[in-house]
């Protein structure tokens, strides 16, 4: 069905004449088109690059599928991608995904090629999976994962399960991390998170933020524990956390033999996400306390950063 798509639009099919043949519709009776789910504007080598830099943090894979706003297949997919509670989880944990637009054939065709998609020949969806460090891992037409006029939900269960990356141990990151932490006289700044955590996500790309990362760097290694996806990481986080309390993220700074100096259970309990004064404040005092080679000018820019954070979140 992909390939006979593109056929159409070689021999001349008005872009209308194709959405209305997607969905099925009658020339007397147009219905409203579907609402976009491609960005056409959108720059693909950018977006994939940012989803890459996500990957590599999260032990994941991006998942890229080339398609347009204009085909039927590509809003089943994606419409699936959201409707099947198995397949939203499994992209939830595992990847990060990027819909490339390829406009009438005309464009982002380079950045299918590189990867050597062919979409020419296999029409679209189409999905390629790269790994973390952007090599190609998979790359699948999407006839295949068909069943009638639908798409089948345990074929496409089934590719992504295959292509996704192997679990982390916990325990071996850990260890990892404090060897790091000794050969390089630091600490460590431990922090659990989970997949459908958004608090979570949201202290990892503050610390990721270039101008916090090269400051944090400077006296401890970062090292996420995923309580979900790693091996052993509920275990992992039981060392150093008495209790679930407080919920995630929840965060410790270590010495370089594990013990614990500090953590994120402050005066109110575990502060998570430092957005409030008092959890700002409470996050700052466990940077100022286990410092070794950050300034104060350096931790009065991540306290100010937090607070125009906080500020945009409308929780001062």
């Amino acid at each position: 069905m992909q390939r006979s798509r593109f056929l159409a639009v070689l021999l001349g099919v008005s872009a209308g004449g194709l959405a209305a043949t997607a969905y099925g519709q009658s020339s007397e009776a147009a219905q409203p088109a579907p609402k976009a789910i491609y960005d056409e504007q959108a720059d693909a080598k950018a977006d994939i690059a940012a989803a890459l830099a996500k990957a590599k943090r999260e032990n994941q894979r991006v998942l890229v599928m080339f398609g347009g706003n204009w085909c039927g297949w590509c809003h089943k997919l994606h419409g699936l991608y959201k409707q099947d509670k198995e397949i939203a989880r499994k992209l939830l944990y595992e990847y990060r995904l990027v819909l490339v637009d390829i406009g009438r054939w005309n464009k982002h065709m380079d950045v299918a090629e590189s990867y050597k998609a062919d979409l020419k020949k296999h029409g679209v969806p189409f999905l390629t999976i790269l790994d973390a460090d952007g090599k190609v891992i998979a790359n699948q037409e999407t006839g295949a994962l068909e069943e009638g006029d639908h798409h089948d939900v345990r074929k496409v269960l089934e590719f992504l399960a295959r292509h996704q990356a192997p679990p982390q141990d916990a325990d071996k990151r850990l260890a990892a991390a404090l060897a790091e932490a000794r050969s390089d006289n630091k600490r460590v700044f431990l922090h659990l998170g989970a997949p459908w955590c958004g608090w979570c996500h949201k202290l990892e790309d503050f610390l990721a933020r270039p101008e916090i990362a090269g400051v944090i760097a400077r006296d401890y290694v970062d090292l996420k524990i995923d309580i979900d996806r790693m091996t052993g990481g509920n275990e992992v986080a039981a060392r150093f956390r008495a209790s679930d309390k407080g919920g995630i993220p929840w965060f410790a700074v270590l010495d370089a033999d594990g013990k614990k100096l500090i953590s994120s259970d402050g005066p109110e309990g575990n502060c998570g996400y430092p957005a409030s004064p008092a959890e700002i404040a409470h996050f700052m005092k466990m940077l100022r306390e286990t410092r070794r080679n950050i300034t104060d000018e350096q931790l009065t820019l991540i306290e100010k950063a937090l607070k125009e954070a906080a500020e945009k979140l409308g929780t001062r």
